[in-house]
């Protein structure tokens, strides 16, 4: 039995080595040359025609051959030559390039899709080398002729699961046309994504964001719903599963579920927008990305908080950005009680006018707002305009300058004093106090204390 499969197999891997060499393969190689000249024009003039610039683009790559349109076009214009040659020479180089272009154009459309539709996830590498594995692996199956026998012996092995016989190669199979069909998914939603999110700006970017987001899962879902079907699936047991899924969201998804729909709710009513700064459970930043889970708040310092989307929307958020994006801050200061409190409050206000970032409409105001324990308190404050640009190293630069002006101009800055009564050891009850000493606030220096 294995004697009367090998032998033919063997027999035509002979003739194909023969073929290759007759005087005939080099109009094959002549024919590959002009294909592969006339894909490269071809693709040269559509990215030149089209202005495509090919960082994130699929069909156009980075380079004329790096995207996938060159292998896609080779391939059909090397079909092309090869139904032209195939009655006039024997073919022998087109059956092996035929096969290894087929297999570039899987590899290529694999790796582009997914590069474009997850940028930034570390398990895209291990899926394109699998993808390249696999293609590679079933061109040589292919060239060799072994194919059609993997197949047969796959048949071979079979199982039955309820009232469907399943069997290992249409498994195989319905696997390979669900990926197909989930890369095709990926690619529509990602041309999609790219168009919508083009030129978008603040709210009008939340909102494409969250319409690319629902056409992709929409598109996904029924890409699983075809590939479900191609493998043999019968989808009327999903209406059981539907249930049990429902019965699991409503009793221990809740969060999650919670989660989805107010992340769903945040884009369409643009009540917060990418770009704009809000504080949130005592964590202030500006909104970077905004998930269909989770919303991504960078702070000034460049942290990163993760903010679940109910938090959102069931908790008190101030937005800093959504009415108006300037900000008032302010500072504190004490002077001695003799100061010249006219002379603070116009040193006060040209500190804080000494900051490019103050905005000078409206002006920076000095009040006098406390009389404190130690001195004269006067408050500072001042609007500004970039609050994602943090508000620390202002506040530094303002006081700095006030520090400085002060000094200038001898006004003291109080340091706090107590006041300490002591009871000397043998007084009458009724005496009263007999010590009284005033302290600074220095601890190094002891109290000074005055005895009858």
């Amino acid at each position: 039995m294995a004697g009367s499969v090998d032998t033919p197999m063997l027999d035509d891997v002979g003739q194909w080595l023969r073929a290759f060499a007759a005087p005939t393969v080099l109009i094959e190689l002549a024919s590959l040359l002009v294909c592969l000249g006339l894909a490269w024009g071809m693709v040269a003039l559509l990215r030149r025609g089209l202005k495509q610039e090919g960082h994130r683009s699929i069909l156009f790559g980075r380079k004329v051959v790096d995207g996938a349109l060159f292998p896609i076009v080779l391939l059909a214009l090397g079909y092309v030559a090869r139904t032209a040659l195939l009655n006039w020479v024997p073919l022998a180089v087109f059956k092996v390039a035929i096969p290894v272009l087929v297999s570039l154009v899987v590899i290529r459309i694999g790796a582009k899709v997914l590069q474009v539709a997850f940028p930034q996830s570390q398990w895209v590498k291990p899926i394109e080398r699998t993808i390249s594995w696999l293609a590679w692996l079933a061109m040589v199956l292919w060239v060799t002729g072994l194919l059609p026998l993997v197949l047969g012996e796959m048949e071979q092995i079979h199982w039955k699961v309820g009232s469907v016989n399943l069997s290992l190669r249409t498994m195989v199979e319905g696997a390979l046309t669900a990926a197909a069909v989930l890369l095709l998914t990926l690619w529509v939603s990602a041309a999609i994504e790219s168009r919508l999110l083009r030129s978008a700006t603040g709210a009008e970017l939340s909102l494409r964001k969250a319409v690319s987001n629902a056409l992709r899962a929409v598109m996904i879902f029924f890409g699983l719903i075809v590939a479900m079907s191609a493998v043999g699936i019968d989808l009327t047991a999903l209406s059981v599963l539907g249930g049990a899924v429902g019965v699991g969201i409503g009793l221990g998804l809740q969060k999650l579920a919670s989660n989805y729909v107010s992340g769903f709710v945040i884009l369409t009513e643009r009540s917060m927008r990418i770009g704009d700064n809000v504080r949130v459970d005592n964590f202030e930043g500006r909104i970077t990305n905004i998930n269909a889970r989770y919303t991504v708040v960078r702070s000034a310092a460049g942290r990163e908080s993760i903010v679940p989307n109910e938090m959102l929307i069931t908790q008190r958020v101030e937005n800093l950005s959504l009415a108006d994006p300037r900000v008032w801050l302010s500072t504190v200061v004490s002077v001695a009680y003799d100061s010249d409190v006219d002379l603070v409050i116009q040193l006060l206000t040209e500190s804080a006018l000494a900051s490019n970032r103050v905005l000078r409409d409206p002006a920076p105001s000095a009040s006098l707002s406390a009389f404190g324990a130690d001195g004269l308190e006067f408050t500072v404050g001042f609007w500004i305009a970039d609050p994602e640009n943090g508000t620390l190293g202002l506040r530094s630069d303002i006081n700095r300058a006030i520090l400085a002006a002060l000094r200038a101009h001898h006004i003291d800055i109080p340091f706090p004093q107590r006041v300490m009564h002591v009871q000397v050891e043998g007084s009458l009850p009724g005496a009263g106090p007999t010590v009284a000493a005033l302290v600074g606030a220095d601890a190094a220096s002891p109290p000074q204390s005055q005895g009858q």
